[in-house]
C-alpha cells in the first residue's frame, strides 16, 4: 500500500475516512498464522520485507506473497527451490529466477534508482559466482547501479589490476571469496571506498566451510573493511545500498 496515495486521497475526498481506517489496519504488521508480515517496514527502513525462502513450505512463501501483492509490494526472495519459482510462475507470469543465485523477484511497481553511485561486486572464483549474484541481484533490485568483475582472485593477482579502473569508480565493492579468503584485503589496498566482504564456504577440508575465510577476513590488515557473514551475498547487497544511497 502507498501511504502517501492514500492519505491524498483521503485530503481530496475520494477514500473516505472507515475506508482508510480499513486500509491501515493491517499497515503495521499482519499475521497470517505462520508469519507475521512487516508491511510497515518499507516506510520504516526504505525497503519491502525480503522472502528467506530456506526451511519454507511452498504453500507458505505462496501466502506470504499473495499478501504482499495485494499491498502492491515488490517481492525479493532469497534461496528459493526452483521448483518453488514454477509453482509461483503459475500464478504471478511476472515472477522472475536467477537460477545460480535462487533469487526470486516480482516486480508491482517500478524500481527507481535513486543512488549516489556504483556498486561493484568482484568475486574470487568462478566457484563463488552464486553467492556473489546474489549480492549482485539484490542490489539491482533495491535501485542501485550495479556491475560485476568475476574471477580475478589472487592466484592471478594480474586479472584484478586489470579491472582496477572500475574498482576505483565505484562508491561501494563487495568482494566475494573463498579459500583462503585473501581478496578483500588486496582490494581494500587499492582503493577509498567502503569494503563488504563475503566469505563463502568454497575450498577444501581446511577452509572449514568457509569459517577459514571469514576469520582472514575479519584479520585484515586493510583499513575499511566490513565482513558479513559465510555465503551471505543478500547481507552484503543490501548493506551496500544502504552505504549507496547515503547523502
Amino acid at each position: 500500500m502507498d501511504l502517501r496515495k492514500l492519505l491524498e486521497n483521503v485530503k481530496c475526498g475520494a477514500t473516505n475516512i472507515d475506508d482508510a481506517l480499513d486500509s491501515l489496519k493491517n499497515l503495521p504488521y499482519e499475521d497470517i498464522g505462520y508469519a507475521n508480515i512487516d508491511h510497515h517496514r518499507e516506510i520504516r527502513n526504505g525497503y519491502p520485507e525480503v522472502i528467506y525462502c530456506e526451511g519454507k513450505s511452498d504453500e507458505h512463501i505462496l501466502g506470504i506473497i499473495g499478501k504482499m501483492v495485494e499491498k502492491k509490494s515488490n517481492i525479493l526472495g532469497t534461496r528459493c527451490r526452483i521448483e518453488t519459482f514454477e509453482k509461483i510462475k503459475n500464478i504471478y507470469p511476472n515472477c522472475e529466477y536467477e537460477e545460480l543465485s535462487k533469487i526470486l523477484k516480482i516486480r508491482n511497481s517500478e524500481i527507481h534508482n535513486n543512488s549516489k553511485g556504483k556498486i561493484v561486486v568482484v568475486s574470487g572464483g568462478t566457484s563463488d559466482i552464486p553467492v556473489a549474484d546474489e549480492a549482485y541481484y539484490t542490489s539491482k533490485f533495491l535501485g542501485n547501479d550495479v556491475e560485476r568483475v568475476y574471477d580475478v582472485g589472487v592466484a592471478g593477482i594480474h586479472r584484478l589490476l586489470n579491472k582496477i579502473h572500475i574498482l576505483q569508480r565505484a562508491r561501494v565493492i563487495i568482494v566475494v571469496a573463498g579459500m583462503e579468503g585473501a581478496l578483500p584485503s588486496v582490494v581494500g589496498g587499492l582503493v577509498d571506498v567502503p569494503v563488504i566482504a563475503v566469505p563463502t564456504s568454497v575450498g577444501y577440508g581446511a577452509n572449514f566451510g568457509g569459517l577459514s575465510a571469514l576469520l582472514t577476513m575479519l584479520n585484515s590488515c586493510a583499513s575499511g573493511i566490513s565482513v558479513v557473514n559465510i555465503d551471505n551475498g543478500f547481507g552484503a547487497g543490501y548493506l551496500a545500498s544502504m552505504i549507496n544511497k547515503l547523502d
